[in-house]
């Protein structure tokens, strides 16, 4: 599943890696590229997304997810709905540390009703990956800006997937304690240290867990990277 900001187009590369070996899923979460989205938004409903994408093509997946993403995917494989096995990354979660502000997704829709996509946007990236203000005035003159403005909409839905998980405090050990299919638990390098802590404890509590870390990475290893780490874990016995 993708994470924040991105469409089905995001997983594009990787799809056509994993495709030799897998028939393989990408689709548009709420609210992004071609699908639609209605209001009042709840996670719950984007886990329900999944579980429908996984009874259409026959009732069983393994499923890959990516930061907010991720965070979908551990709460439908909860669900037993036939995710047979699990991989993601970084579900950013913050574990320690300053945890981010509860109303976090109301200040991001604030800025969306107001019309400023491109300060929700600033917001995000600010606040989620602590993006400089310097790098964040030089992404707004890049061409592909334009194309995060257009999903700005959604960052109130993934701030609303993470911030419960963003406390500053442990795991909740109970919400995934029905994830016993094998799950390969992955992080960056060199990504912020509170989503290599909160990667780790993740791990930790999921009963069938294994980690890799990709060297030299952030919050976005490439697909060719990525793709052989999938290959290898979704094919072993």
């Amino acid at each position: 599943m993708a994470p924040a900001l991105a469409t089905r187009a995001a997983f594009g590369p990787l799809a056509e890696l994993l495709a030799p070996h897998f028939t393989v899923y990408a689709y548009d979460r709420r609210g992004r590229g071609d699908s639609g989205d209605t209001p009042p938004y709840a996670a719950d409903r984007e886990v329900e997304d999944l579980v429908a994408v996984i009874g259409a093509v026959g009732g069983s997946a393994y499923v890959f997810g990516h930061s907010s993403g991720a965070v979908l995917a551990l709460d439908a494989a909860a669900r037993d709905v036939g995710v047979t096995k699990l991989a993601v990354y970084e579900p950013p979660f913050i574990v320690d540390g300053e945890p981010m502000p509860a109303d976090f997704a109301d200040q991001l829709a604030g800025l969306v009703a107001a019309d400023r996509p491109g300060d929700a946007l600033a917001l995000w990236m600010r606040s989620t990956v602590g993006m400089s203000e310097e790098a964040i005035a030089q992404a707004r003159t890049e061409p592909w800006w334009p194309a995060l403005e257009a999903v700005a909409h959604t960052t109130p839905y993934d701030a609303a997937i993470t911030v419960p998980y963003m406390t500053g405090r442990p795991l909740p050990t109970q919400r995934w304690s029905k994830v016993i299919m094998p799950t390969l638990v992955l992080d960056g390098e060199v990504s912020p240290s509170f989503m290599r802590e909160g990667t780790k404890a993740l791990a930790g509590i999921l009963p069938n867990a294994t980690s890799t870390t990709f060297p030299g990475q952030g919050h976005g290893a490439p697909p060719e990277m990525v793709a052989p780490i999938l290959t290898a874990f979704f094919l072993a016995d």
